[in-house]
Order: C-alpha cells, then sequence, then structure tokens
C-alpha cells in the first residue's frame, strides 16, 4: 500500500542520516524565515532524535525566528528523565538555537485530559502550517502517542475533529500521555518520520502492508495524500 507521497530516504549510518538531514532542516526553517519572517517547528521525544538535535541545534540561522512544540509528552514533570520537554531542552535548546522559542506540552494539570486544552492554547503560538513535523514511530505502530489500544485513538485519528491536544495511554510506564490529534499532525507543509535500526524497518515494512490504522496509527500518517511525507532510515 505504498503512497506516492511518501518518500523513503535509506543513510549507510546514523551518523550520515543526522548530519544530512540536520542539514536539510534547518535549510527548510531558513526558507520559511526568508519567505514569512517565521518558522514553526514540531518535534517528538524519546531516544531516537537525540544525535539529530545535536547535529540541529549547531546549524547556523536565526533560531529568534523559530517556535518549537512537542508532538507529545509524558504527563511527568518537565524535570523528570522520561519528559520530552526536559529531553528536547537538553539536546536540541543549546548552543546555536538557545534563542529559539519554546512551548511545552506538561502543564499543573492533574491529568492529561484535564490539562488539553491548556496545552493546546500553548501549541497554538506556532504558525500553521507548521514548516515541518518531525515524528517517531514505535515498535508496535505507533507514532507521536498515539498507541494502538489507547481508550481515546478513535477519536485522535478522526479528521472531523478539530485540532487539538488529546489524552492517551501508552502500555508501558510513565502512561498518562499527551499528544496532538491527526488533524493537527497533518497541519504542516511537510512531515519528516525518523527511524534507526533493523527492527524499526521491519516495523515499517509491516506498516505497509495492508490492515487497519487503529492496528498500528503511523498508517495514518503514511496513507494520507495531503501532505509530503519523507521517511529517513539508517541501521
Amino acid at each position: 500500500m505504498t503512497n506516492i507521497n511518501v518518500e523513503f530516504k535509506r543513510f549507510d549510518s546514523a551518523q550520515a542520516l543526522t548530519t544530512q538531514v540536520a542539514g536539510a532542516i534547518a535549510a527548510r526553517l531558513a526558507s520559511a524565515i526568508a519567505a514569512r519572517g517565521e518558522a514553526s517547528l514540531l518535534v517528538s521525544g524519546g531516544h531516537s532524535p537525540i544525535r539529530l538535535f545535536e547535529q540541529l541545534r549547531a546549524q547556523v540561522l536565526d533560531w529568534s525566528r523559530v517556535s518549537i512544540g512537542l508532538v507529545d509528552e509524558r504527563w511527568v514533570d518537565p524535570g523528570d528523565p522520561a519528559s520530552n520537554e526536559r529531553m528536547t531542552r537538553e539536546a536540541l535548546l543549546s548552543h546555536q538555537a538557545a534563542a529559539a522559542k519554546f512551548f511545552g506540552l506538561k502543564n499543573s494539570a492533574a491529568s492529561p485530559e484535564l490539562g488539553a486544552a491548556s496545552a493546546w492554547t500553548a501549541l497554538a503560538h506556532l504558525s500553521r502550517p507548521l514548516d515541518l513535523t518531525v515524528l517517531g514511530m514505535g515498535d508496535d505502530g505507533h507514532t507521536a502517542s498515539l498507541f494502538p489500544g489507547s481508550p481515546n485513538l478513535t477519536a485522535a485519528l478522526d479528521l472531523a475533529a478539530p485540532e487539538a491536544c488529546i489524552g492517551m495511554r501508552s502500555p508501558s510506564p510513565p502512561q498518562a500521555r499527551l499528544s496532538v490529534n491527526l488533524r493537527a499532525l497533518l497541519n504542516s507543509r511537510r512531515i519528516l518520520i525518523l527511524m534507526l535500526g533493523e527492527g524499526k524497518l521491519r516495523t515499517y515494512g509491516a506498516a505497509n502492508r495492508a490492515g487497519p490504522v487503529a492496528e498500528m496509527p503511523i498508517r495514518a500518517v503514511l496513507r494520507q495524500e495531503t501532505v509530503p511525507v519523507e521517511v529517513v532510515w539508517a541501521p
């Protein structure tokens, strides 16, 4: 079920991927700044993008005109080791990129469901459509925090729903998560999916086979025909 809107790029090593992709992201942001005076970037957390962020933060551009947000967050304190905000601040928002504006998702609400509206208000600072959304993919086929089997997955994948943040549940701790919904993910000029390792390549192959979107939510991104998608992979 390959979509001609999806471009797959294979790199020989993670180092080659991070170097080239960081340069390409910086060029896209610089082009946005030149055209519109600002750039907007939505990124994923976890471990996979750390090396990419470390390369990206050294790129020379007017970072003061770049606004950055997260596609999802674990509902933990921003200082917690599991926090996507903490990882992003440490890996990306330093060096040249320290001047960028960052908008986190975690707030003082007791649960993701109660904090979703305030989190979306924070993300409203990013200009739409986003210039680039950087996604990852889990071994179960989830992306952002759109997990198979999560109670709110159907609502999160509903393209008739307005753009929003929505409370989700992960099968592994910390289970309480917040994610932007599919409609918000797709309000982007381009989507980049970052994958590292043979396991992710196998998962990607499975995602491209026939099957329900709810079984592997990354399929919702791969099958849509509105936003160009670039999938980058290295061993």
